[in-house]
């Protein structure tokens, strides 16, 4: 996911000029007396400086105690000097290596055509100091300072969120199972974090989208310079199904080498876990693994043939790295690990289980999640003992065809089978957990008079 191809860089922008806007819509930046900065649209103009990092930029809030007032200082001379040197200083790197100071001393001289930009494009801002700036991602060490978000900003601190993540190139076996984590998580009540890239993140993304459930995407670069543009529709449907799409990034930034490694970071800081569905061995999405295990969380890696490239980086660290990863082996698994639902879904899942520890059985819940609901129906019906046609269509309130249709999606799937007439659950359906001290409600419902 990291190997992109710079596109034309664009002129700057000045007032006067038609501005694209994260919806592909066009304002235009007007001349004249502009509205002074607030202190969070200080910030996120201090986000287009080239080179200018968290660090950096923390250094220089601390000198200075604002963003207005760094942007005022850029008017004194020798201001640019001042400022590379606190930088580096907060980057921890040799004095005047960047032009930092210039870069600042610039956009403050754009001051005015920048907040057009800025203020046209009908972004929010949240920075570090705003209480709605997500936790999970303020605990990560050096969090972007400001965040770009078109959609709805609360998507991003999600009670649940795991993120989903793979090559640009998968196999058609990739894409779908990508499309089924996606929807099985949303279902569940999680968001789905990923990075709106082609391939297995775009499955992902339009699978939570066709549920109508929120997922997040994070870009790799700024929102007017949306990568990929062929993605700009599934950008849309995911702010319009409650979703939101972020960046960290000035708005005219294109995607670069650079910009899509720092990226991927935000990815795992937005989620609880990571799930890494199809990668090869030098796949962006590694990179985005390895920062879930810098940041703590959890890790989970979809194995695939032992003879396809983009399943080889999975395997790889499956086996160079045993006990830094959980093994996706089905879906319900995956969903009772996450502690998505069942037992324990309060609970952070299988990354704060003990080493060691057998883990839980998938629940009813988790088996069943991915089925439409005649087919979930009809599951917990023949969980709970009812076997006959009759007693499934008394049970469920479904016409004797919509149940056998269902009992053959649940055939085909090998959780139910038939014995002499009756139907009976099967595979991991028959093994599913039911909750201690609670039966089915099906189990309650009576059957139809002279049923057998």
């Amino acid at each position: 996911m990291t190997e992109v191809t710079d596109p034309p860089a664009r002129p700057a922008v000045s007032p006067g000029a038609s501005v694209e806007r994260a919806d592909g819509g066009r304002s235009v930046a007007t001349a004249g007396e502009t509205a002074p900065p607030s202190e969070p649209e200080a910030w996120a103009v201090l986000l287009a400086v080239h080179g200018l990092g968290p660090a950096g930029f923390g250094a220089l809030l601390a000198a200075y105690g604002s963003g207005r007032a760094i942007l005022a200082a850029a008017g004194r001379r020798g201001a640019a000097a001042r400022f590379a040197r606190i930088a580096a200083e907060g980057d921890g790197r040799p004095p005047f290596r960047e032009p930092v100071g210039e870069g600042i001393v610039t956009v403050a001289a754009e001051l005015s055509a920048r907040l057009a930009v800025l203020r046209a494009s009908g972004l929010a801002i949240i920075t570090l100091d705003d209480p709605g700036y997500p936790a999970r991602l303020r605990a990560i060490a050096l969090p972007p300072p400001v965040l770009l978000v078109r959609g709805d900003a609360g998507a991003l601190s999600a009670m649940r969120a795991v993120a989903i993540v793979g090559t640009r190139r998968p196999t058609e076996r990739g894409r779908l199972v990508a499309a089924r984590i996606g929807a099985a998580i949303a279902n569940a009540g999680a968001v789905v974090v990923s990075g709106l890239a082609v391939g297995i993140d775009g499955a992902a993304h339009a699978a939570v989208a066709a549920e109508h459930r929120p997922t997040v995407a994070v870009l790799g670069s700024g929102h007017g310079r949306l990568f990929p543009r062929a993605h700009q529709r599934l950008a849309t449907e995911i702010v319009a199904t409650g979703g939101a799409v972020v960046s960290e990034l000035w708005p005219d930034q294109p995607p670069s080498k650079d910009t899509f490694p720092q990226r991927n970071r935000v990815i795992s800081g937005l989620a609880e876990a990571t799930i890494v569905v199809e990668a090869g061995l030098r796949s962006g999405a590694l990179i985005t693994a390895e920062w879930a295990l810098e940041q703590g969380r959890g890790l989970f890696l979809v194995p695939g043939p032992i003879d396809e490239p983009r399943s080889a980086g999975c395997l790889h660290w499956l086996r160079e790295l045993p006990g830094a990863a959980a093994i996706v082996a089905t879906l319900p698994e995956l969903i009772t690990d996450l502690g998505l639902v069942g037992p324990g879904a309060d609970e952070a899942g299988s990354a704060s289980r003990a080493p060691g520890a057998k883990p839980p059985r998938p629940s009813l819940e988790a088996v069943l999640i991915e089925l439409g609901p005649t087919a979930r129906d009809v599951g917990a019906a023949l969980v709970a003992g009812h076997g006959s046609l009759d007693e499934l269509v008394a049970v469920t309130g479904h016409e004797p065809a919509t149940v056998l249709g269902a009992i053959t999606l649940l055939e085909l799937r090998g959780l139910a089978t038939t014995t002499y007439g009756r139907y009976r659950a099967a595979g991991q359906l028959a093994s599913a957990a039911v909750p201690a001290g609670r039966s089915h409600p099906l189990r309650r419902l009576p059957a139809r008079p002279g049923s057998c």
